[in-house]
């Protein structure tokens, strides 16, 4: 049987997963207990590849399908030899279907459901199969008491399909959701376990297709995709042996305001490490020395916008905003960048300033961190991190062009294309310069494909590559500039 891969970077509604499970099982003619029974078999051999050592497990059984998969696992752990003790917060009674059917066949091997006390946790791994994606308010009751007792119990937890009390579209926890190490995902990626507070909780996320048909998705259209390596082989292919720097396009910097010049010499040296043939930094003639100790960077000392007309004319793409600031002199370089026409990558204090006085362009690519992105659409912080794809899409057709939202799940939004989420990066990227090298990296991709949307997500993509890589050494004490020298790596897949 054909297979549909188990990277796919799709990434679904929880109603959309609920469609293909459909398909499988009316169009495909595939029991809905043989996918059941395939899924708490492929739980428990991935907690045992994690957790090789572990001789136990607890497993909490929720009411509805989700549970069924719990008594599956824990069935076929007894027979595996481990020691499986299993908890619900509701009568066995009361289940239906292949949930009741998979209780039965965990009682008739021999298992039994005991009363929830928290000795019950007292287990090498737990397993966290009370809510699927179907959930939509608050773990309540003793199925919240159990969420929270298994979060405090400081052993491993395993979330089957999506941890409990996580919303499966918006990632948002319905007032308490379990903390997983390990998730292991069926049929399709959910898109909440990407965004919002998701990859918090979702740990280690593991995807298993349970062995369905390849084309079972055909026709339905994801919520949105991963980025992945191809984006960046398609945006920098291999050069040719009589290349030649004019070919790799000529990055021009903008920012560097009184009392900031790291931001733009980050932005600066980022650009070339993403392989833009030239780069010219723009900066306050108080911060030229700091450009210059780089020599590989052009520099200008920019009084106002009139001493960088020179240098836009000579630019193929901009980078507008690292440490510009919000004064005259900011507003001055401004708007001279955005009078040029040239294809511009906005970060920092120029998306302040469009906030300030909003225009649209479809030739730029707009970086906002969570904070910019409240300020450009008028709403709350929390607003844009409670659903950021929605946020995203605003932003796009509010000021047009391509739309980078930063965060944890880094999402790239372009006119007429699905959203694209990057799964990369980590918490010590949660540093001062960071933003400026990712605008620096995607100006110099820009620089060399020319296509903003592509070179977005191909510079999102090997910035977080690149963080990852740095944060080898560990995650605290990561600093911006550390990922200058993976940046290079990253960019020769």
């Amino acid at each position: 049987m054909p297979r549909m891969h188990a990277l796919s970077g799709a990434l679904y509604t929880a109603e959309q997963v609920r469609e293909l499970d459909r398909r499988a099982i009316v169009e495909r003619g595939i029991p809905g207990y043989e996918l059941m029974t395939r899924a708490g078999h492929a739980t428990l051999n991935a907690l045992r590849s994690l957790w090789p050592a572990a001789r136990s497990v607890a497993v909490l059984c929720g009411p509805g399908n989700n549970g069924g998969d719990g008594y599956v696992v824990a069935r076929v752990a007894r027979a595996q030899g481990l020691r499986a003790r299993v908890v619900s917060p509701v009568e066995p009674a009361q289940l239906h279907g292949d949930a009741a059917r998979a209780h039965a066949d965990f009682v008739a091997a021999g298992g039994r459901v005991e009363p929830w006390t928290n000795e019950v946790l007292e287990a090498d791994v737990i397993v966290d199969a009370l809510y699927g994606t179907g959930l939509t308010r608050a773990p309540a009751g003793l199925a919240g008491e159990m969420l929270a007792a298994a979060n405090a119990s400081g052993r491993p937890i395993v979330a089957v399909d999506i941890p409990s009390g996580l919303h499966a579209d918006t990632g948002a926890v319905l007032g308490i959701a379990s903390s997983a190490g390990l998730t292991v995902s069926f049929i399709g990626r959910k898109i909440g376990c990407y965004v919002g507070q998701g990859p918090e909780h979702v740990g280690r996320l593991v995807l298993e297709d349970l062995a369905l048909p390849a084309d079972l998705s055909a026709g339905l259209e994801p919520l949105a995709r991963l980025i992945d390596e191809g984006d960046v082989a398609a945006a920098l292919p291999r050069r040719r042996r009589s290349a030649h720097k004019g070919e790799y396009g000529h990055v021009l910097v903008i920012g560097g305001g009184p009392g900031m010049p790291g931001a733009a010499r980050l932005a600066g040296e980022a650009a070339l490490r993403a392989g833009a043939g030239l780069v010219t930094v723009a900066v306050h003639p108080d911060n030229t020395g700091v450009v210059a100790a780089r020599p590989e960077l052009m520099c200008v000392a920019a009084h106002s916008g009139a001493d960088v007309a020179a240098a836009l004319e000579r630019a193929t793409v901009l980078a507008v905003g690292p440490g510009l600031g919000r004064s005259d002199w900011a507003r001055s370089l401004l708007d001279a960048a955005f009078a040029s026409g040239r294809p511009a990558v906005v970060d920092a204090d120029a998306l302040n300033l469009i906030a300030e006085a909003p225009r649209r362009n479809d030739r730029w690519v707009l970086t906002p961190h969570p904070g910019e992105a409240a300020r450009l659409l008028g709403i709350a912080t929390a607003d844009v991190q409670r659903d950021r794809l929605a946020a995203a899409r605003e932003l796009q057709s509010r000021y047009g062009g391509t739309v980078v939202l930063k965060g944890a799940g880094s999402l790239v939004r372009s006119p007429g294309e699905l959203t694209w989420l990057c799964d990369r990066g980590n918490p010590g990227m949660s540093a001062g310069g960071m933003g400026d090298v990712l605008t620096g990296a995607i100006a110099g991709i820009v620089a060399q494909c020319g296509d903003l949307g592509l070179a977005a997500r191909a510079g999102v993509f090997v910035h977080a590559q690149a963080g990852d890589l740095a944060a080898r050494r560990g995650e605290r004490g990561l600093l911006a500039g550390d990922l200058l020298d993976h940046l290079r790596a990253c960019v020769n897949p």
